[in-house]
């Protein structure tokens, strides 16, 4: 039977190209999904600055973080941890560096510092001279730089002797070139080197080191210095390898994890979709074979035999389909990589992976995928009656299985679940959480239970139809209603694209526009003031404060801190903003019920009423947390706020969470004008009093629009990927479509020798693709509605998502236009020729 297969696989064109089509495309995403895994998992990035260096010492920017309350372990309980990741730079005591230098194999350690600056218009890092070996960079011209001296690179343009203003700190300074120094290898960071003195002072962190590389000597073995070394290091992250760059850049390591996830989600969804795309292609091209089939049945083919066959012919395609994904998979893979960085979602010295491990797992997925639509096929194909062989066309009436009645009810009951705890247990955007997985149930529910579905919209929507098309629309829907199965297959994608399409999309417009207006409400500012050489100056504040027209200005610091007393479970942390007491109140809108904002000073905290009320505390109570860059810190409650649920953030004095941040200052400042003077003159007043300092002057609608920029950096993900994910719907719905029509060449020769024209068989067609388009619109309507409504309603209150109607719009008129084309192409073809020639020919 299986010779039989790979023989009749050239005699069955149309369904061959079909199932190949379907079969490719879902293992060409989730080929390049994994790649994109495979990048995060690795986070590897290749070391520029300190690729010198063999070993590199830097902070663990991990802690462990207790799964249960150790208040409430008993003494027999066995602690369980997991690592909570830090999301500001870890730096290390510099005296860890004579420690390192004592073990075996080592024959030289240097420190390195970098902080951001601004030279000659340009951003760079400063470093220490003696961490130019870490590169190494070599003198070109001139000498090492001295107290009040600096190196600079070629591209600058300086020559020794020449004078620069260096703005670093909020404070603008002039040195000397001392010399220009080159690279080995292009550096994606201009560098400029100072003394020793100057760095330490400049980057506002002496007798700290960002990274210790460790030299070994000739010869030695570097994986057991870097055994050895970790043992004196402590709980210091040490790496060798590609490893390094990680120390170099720890932003890879972060966003490789970002990475992960971005795939896990995409990738899984792909899966799933091409379950349903594939099983239905499969489907459909056993079911236009059924009076074939019903004839090997006649002549003695045995049930088991014909489940070989088919099963035989969906593997072959899929084989030839995966290997062509498989290799094309690294393609797609790195164009999408390509785009994460050019967005600026994942940075640019990531290095992108897709090895094997990718592509057998897409092959795999859509060989399993082949599998169990090419099984469920051939049970079908086995039960066929070889009397269906007299007849003209065998037409599938039974559908419901009792495999399909299970996964519907598990289905919507999942999805039924997954409403009640959104609604009843979330709060704000956190609800997406729950909302999104929803609509997937809620389409899988739906697609089980699709032909019934169809068949009774299809009976509530014959009557309008006959309305607007007279006689055609009948035969239309008399085909439909014939053909239920074949329209369903049609339907079910329609109903995966617009389902997944409008849910996803809104949900991420809403959660858009829910933060964006947090944003706007909480801030109060008229204008901001920005940096644009590694923070603001701390005296900044109170110049600011006495310019005329000035209400009151607060430094504004973001973070995050991880709460460790009362016990707090959150892996991620809590948001965190850093203001400055005298100013906070004017700048911010937020409520306070409880306390006084301008009590913030010193090691105290503004409590959210939320966690107060989860937390059990209150104004006078004190919480022991982790500052962002891990340090222990307990502070005293001293206000409790109101704020807009889901956006909920810790009230710091900023010079209290500045210094642990990588940056160590605030990078805006907020200002708010007096009732008696206007935004517009309050921002020239500013940038009156800021002449000549590092700093940028917007009014408002920059801080608004900053906010937005940021919040589109996830949006724009969320849209690419589900882009590409509907995409391969779409390909199936127009593959499914031009499968179901060309094989119906025989059939409307039949109808035009009965008097009917190309005409009216070209418009029966067509209201036939116009139904099956309405019907998957309506559906996948219902199916994004049952994740959308229940997020709405937690989060905005509303039954309708924040976003533009045209988007909706502009789903379903895609999906229309996408059925017709599909539909009336294919029957335009199929009826060029002589009516008598299509209705002796085969179907194929």
């Amino acid at each position: 039977m299986l010779r039989l297969a790979f023989r009749t696989l050239r005699l069955r064109k149309g369904g061959f190209i079909g199932t190949f089509i379907a079969v490719f495309f879902g293992a060409l995403i989730v080929a390049s999904c994994g790649g994109l895994m495979e990048t995060g998992i690795r986070g590897n990035a290749e070391p520029q600055r300190l690729a010198a260096a063999p070993i590199l010492v830097t902070g663990a920017q991990t802690f462990a973080l207790p799964k249960k309350d150790p208040a409430s372990l008993d003494a027999d309980d066995k602690r369980k941890f997991e690592d909570a990741r830090l999301p500001e730079r870890v730096r290390l005591d510099s005296g860890l560096a004579s420690r390192i230098r004592s073990v075996s194999g080592v024959s030289d350690v240097v420190g390195e510092v970098s902080f951001p600056l601004a030279v000659g218009g340009r951003s760079a890092l400063g470093h220490a001279w003696d961490s130019a070996v870490l590169t190494p960079y070599a003198l070109a011209a001139g000498t090492a730089p001295a107290a009040g001296e600096v190196v600079v690179e070629p591209a600058t343009g300086l020559k020794p002797g020449d004078s620069v203003e260096v703005a670093a700190r909020g404070k603008t300074e002039t040195f000397r070139v001392a010399g220009v120094a080159g690279a080995p290898r292009p550096m994606t960071q201009a560098a400029v080197f100072f003394s020793g003195a100057d760095a330490a002072r400049l980057s506002g962190y002496p007798g700290k080191a960002d990274v210790i590389g460790v030299f070994t000597k000739p010869g030695t073995d570097v994986e057991a210095v870097r055994e050895s070394v970790a043992k004196v290091a402590g709980g210091a992250t040490v790496l060798s390898g590609i490893d390094r760059g990680v120390a170099e850049f720890p932003e890879a390591d972060s966003s490789g994890s970002n990475l992960i996830v971005i795939a896990a989600v995409s990738g899984g969804l792909s899966v799933m979709v091409a379950m349903f795309v594939v099983a239905s292609t499969l489907s459909l091209s056993t079911q236009q074979r059924s009076r074939e089939l019903a004839l090997m049945r006649a002549i003695g083919t045995t049930p088991r035999q014909l489940r070989r066959m088919v099963l035989g012919e969906a593997l072959a395609i899929g084989l030839l389909a995966t290997a062509l994904a498989a290799f094309l998979g690294p393609l797609l893979g790195e164009w999408l990589f390509g785009q994460l960085v050019e967005n600026g979602v994942v940075p640019g010295v990531l290095r992108f992976y897709q090895g094997w491990l990718p592509a057998v797992v897409g092959a795999g997925a859509a060989m399993l995928a082949v599998f169990i639509a090419a099984f469920v096929a051939g049970r079908r194909a086995g039960k066929i009656r070889p009397t269906e062989a007299l007849a003209e066309a065998a037409v599938t009436r039974r559908w419901l299985t009792p495999m399909r009645v299970v996964l519907a009810v598990l289905c919507f009951g999942g999805g039924t679940a997954l409403a009640i705890v959104t609604v009843a247990v979330m709060t704000g955007p956190v609800a997406a959480s729950t909302a999104g997985p929803a609509v997937i149930l809620w389409a899988l529910g739906v697609a089980m239970i699709t032909p019934g579905v169809a068949k009774v919209m299809t009976a509530i929507l014959q009557w309008p139809m006959r309305l607007l098309g007279g006689i055609d629309a009948r035969l239309a829907v008399l085909n439909t209603r014939a053909g239920i199965v074949r329209a369903a297959g049609a339907v079910t994608p329609i109903m995966l694209a617009v389902g997944i399409a409008t849910a996803n999309i809104y949900l991420q417009t809403t959660q858009q526009e829910l933060a964006n207006q947090a944003f706007t409400e909480d801030v109060r500012a008229d204008a901001v003031i920005g940096s644009v050489a590694g923070g603001l100056s701390p005296d900044l504040v109170e110049q600011v404060q006495a310019v005329p027209g000035v209400a009151g200005a607060s430094e504004y610091v973001t973070s995050n801190v991880f709460i460790e007393a009362p016990y707090d479970s959150s892996d991620e942390g809590r948001p965190a903003i850093g203001l400055t007491a005298a100013g906070a109140s004017a700048t911010i809108d937020t409520k306070v019920t409880g306390g006084s904002l301008e009590a913030l000073t010193g090691a105290t905290v503004a409590l959210p009423d939320v966690y107060a009320k989860d937390f059990n505390l209150g104004v006078g109570d004190t919480l022991s947390l982790r500052l962002g860059d891990g340090t222990p810190a307990d502070v005293k409650v001293v206000a409790v706020t109101s704020q807009r649920a889901g956006f909920e953030s810790l009230l710091f004095p900023a010079d209290l969470l500045a210094p642990h941040t990588t940056a160590g200052l605030a990078q805006q400042l907020l200002v708010r004008a007096t009732p008696d003077v206007d935004a517009a003159a309050l921002t020239e007043r500013l940038r009156e009093a800021t002449a000549g300092q590092p700093v940028s002057v917007g009014d408002r609608d920059a801080l608004v629009a900053a906010h937005s920029k940021d919040q589109a950096v996830g949006a724009w993900v969320n849209y690419l990927l589900v882009g590409m994910i509907i995409a391969y719907t779409v390909i199936s719905v127009a593959n499914t479509l031009v499968m179901a029509t060309v094989r119906r060449r025989r059939e409307f020769g039949l109808q035009r020798l009965t008097g009917s024209t190309r005409a009216q068989v070209l418009r029966m067609a067509g209201f036939e693709g116009g139904l099956v388009a309405l019907i998957g619109i309506v559906l996948g309507t219902v199916v994004s509605a049952g994740a959308i409504v229940p997020f709405c309603l937690v989060a905005a209150d509303s039954l309708l998502p924040m976003g533009s109607p045209l988007i909706y719009l502009t789903i379903i008129g895609l999906a229309a236009v996408l059925a017709l084309v599909a539909t009336l192409v294919p029957a335009w073809a199929a009826t060029r020729g002589p009516a008598v020639d299509a209705a002796t020919s085969g179907s194929d």
